[in-house]
């Protein structure tokens, strides 16, 4: 079994990174009726979104005041594994964050400014091929802790919002992937996610021809719609599947776990 790394990441904020790694992390783990893969998540962000996703806001706020969570586990250069929280669905696991993760870069810089730190950190669970999946939900930047995500990854995925200001800065960030990918030899963009789509508005269907125009980074067939019952789910600490199977938005996800599943990283 190959474990494979992958980054949810766009340097603009309200994409819905959090929301689509949350869902495609269950997608994933949920795929197969015979053999369901194993998938860890990585809150990679200070606001906890991700952790946000499957625990309680008592439970978060008591990782984000342990020894082990992400945070931790990189100031000390060491046991990643010790921070490991399994959810209440079989095969997948989260690494939770922490609020002081708003000072990952300081800490990184004060340790040599390593940009493999996390690579390291990881290498044992790839090597003995704990997980199929590693999925990190990066933050809203471009510094060095989104650099460490990179450079410990397989590939990248990019969710856009459907709106007038959704591509506002998409170049930077597949600049900054590319720019990565100079080190990480493996890293490639996995594709572009068009996320909280209003059929019914032009925005969608300007950011899809625009997005197809350029033709050098591939596009998901699948887009994630407006759903309200994304936003229940969210406020009962579950991904959209578990809440509401029948949902379109479950749909879309499984969909799209599908496409992710079958690149070859």
């Amino acid at each position: 079994m190959k474990t494979t790394v992958l980054t949810f990441a766009n340097n603009k904020g309200g994409s819905g990174k959090s929301t689509t790694c949350s869902n495609v992390a269950y997608a994933l783990a949920t795929l197969s009726k015979t053999k369901n893969k194993k998938v860890l998540m990585i809150d990679g962000d200070m606001q906890m979104n991700l952790s946000l996703s499957f625990f309680g806001e008592d439970e978060v706020l008591g990782f984000n005041e342990s020894e082990d969570n992400l945070y931790h586990a990189l100031e000390r250069g060491k046991d990643i594994e010790k921070c490991i929280r399994h959810t209440e669905f079989e095969g997948l696991d989260l690494i939770p964050s922490s609020m002081l993760m708003s000072n990952i870069e300081e800490v990184l810089y004060k340790n040599g400014g390593d940009r493999r730190v996390l690579e390291k950190l990881l290498k044992g669970l790839i090597k003995d091929s704990v997980y199929d999946y590693i999925l990190i939900d990066a933050p809203p930047t471009l510094g060095l802790w989104v650099r460490n995500i990179l450079q410990a990854s397989n590939g990248v995925v990019i969710p856009v919002e459907a709106s007038p200001w959704g591509l506002f800065g998409l170049a930077n960030m597949i600049g900054y992937v590319e720019d990565s990918a100079k080190e990480n030899k493996g890293l490639k963009v996995a594709g572009i996610v068009i996320t909280k789509v209003d059929v019914r508005k032009n925005y969608f269907h300007q950011t899809e021809e625009l997005l197809k125009s350029t033709g050098d980074i591939p596009v998901f067939k699948t887009h994630i719609r407006v759903d309200s019952s994304i936003e229940w789910a969210q406020d009962n600490s579950k991904p959209v599947g578990a809440y509401r199977k029948s949902s379109r938005s479950a749909g879309e996800f499984k969909d799209l776990a599908k496409e992710i599943d079958k690149i070859d990283f």
